[in-house]
């Protein structure tokens, strides 16, 4: 007999704004017993010393949080001048201190970060990061001393802007493509300057549609339960329920189709369907009337015939 998983069969996305120092792992984990809930995904991960937006999905929607991951994201981040670390982060090592120009240039530090790191650019990821090389993430390798080649990867920054200049910090916004290391945009600038930099501070406020605005810390959430009056559990639960994005929410974007019920049942059942007069070609999300139930993701062929893609669990 199949093991039966522990908790909530919950379906849903919550935004979690997450907490500085935390890791991503604890964060999900937090979440998820608060739910209950008897699977739970992130959508990629901050490292510990980043706060902000990280979806985390529940239940049905891990199904679809690859489409977060390969998802735009946009940061705000500090750059402390002068210092390099070996993690090109404030959790980091100082490897070197080199003294900061005595006057930084509004007109310069732009001109840099236009000529040399906006649009399709090639970066080389921080040896401490999650890419893996032979099965293991180089930050273990690195934390080891082992030293390992990393190849450098093009990504995308679409915007990136330059919101403050201090003594020796400068203020960014930056907007990009997955596989994005700020990290190493801010050591990478902080080489062009002359004097070294690392990341003091970073927190995403965008991923794929999804904004900041929406997003609430752990801390909020359990100060808001606790400000509940005491009430049945069912209640509270139906409450934190009630915060969940939908599970279609991570592919808002895409474009969907109605099916009548008798439609609905044939691809639940997994049979091919033809003559709907969908667009050949296409992947869509595809909802059940009358009430507009959520079924997944469906796929048409060159002839318009179609067959489920992902489709979340159903109770027929």
């Amino acid at each position: 007999m199949a093991r039966q998983p522990k908790g909530r069969a919950i379906d849903g996305i919550f935004l979690l704004d997450k907490s500085p120092g935390m890791s991503s792992n604890k964060a999900l984990q937090q979440i998820k017993r608060l739910y209950g809930a008897a699977k739970a995904g992130h959508t990629g991960a901050l490292d510990p010393l980043a706060t902000g937006l990280l979806p985390i999905c529940l239940g049905e929607a891990t199904k679809f949080s690859q489409f977060l991951l390969d998802s735009d994201k946009a940061y705000l981040t500090t750059a402390k001048l002068g210092e390099k670390t070996d993690s090109a982060d404030a959790d980091g090592q100082v490897i070197e201190t080199r003294p900061v120009p005595a006057v930084l240039h509004q007109a310069t530090v732009e001109s840099l970060l236009s000529q040399h790191f906006l649009g399709e650019i090639e970066q080389v990821p921080p040896v401490y990061s999650a890419l893996k090389v032979q099965g293991q993430p180089m930050y273990k390798l690195a934390r080891k001393g082992i030293q390992v080649e990393v190849k450098p990867r093009r990504v995308s920054v679409y915007s990136i802007r330059l919101l403050a200049i201090r003594e020796q910090e400068l203020d960014l916004e930056i907007h990009c493509s997955k596989g994005t290391y700020i990290r190493s945009i801010v050591q990478d600038l902080g080489e062009l300057l002359g004097c070294g930099a690392h990341v003091s501070r970073l927190r995403r406020i965008k991923v794929g549609d999804f904004e900041a605005s929406q997003m609430q810390t752990i801390e909020q959430l359990e100060a808001w339960l606790q400000s509940l009056p005491e009430t049945a559990p069912e209640y509270i639960q139906s409450r934190l329920d009630a915060l969940l994005l939908p599970a279609w929410s991570a592919i808002e974007t895409m474009p969907s189709c109605e099916l009548t019920p008798e439609q609905a049942i044939a691809l639940k059942q997994g049979k091919t369907q033809v003559n709907l007069g969908l667009p050949a070609d296409s992947v869509l999300r595809a909802f059940a009337l009358p009430d507009h139930e959520f079924l997944g993701m469906v796929e048409t062929d060159a002839e318009g015939r179609m067959k489920g893609k992902r489709l979340i669990r159903t109770d027929q």
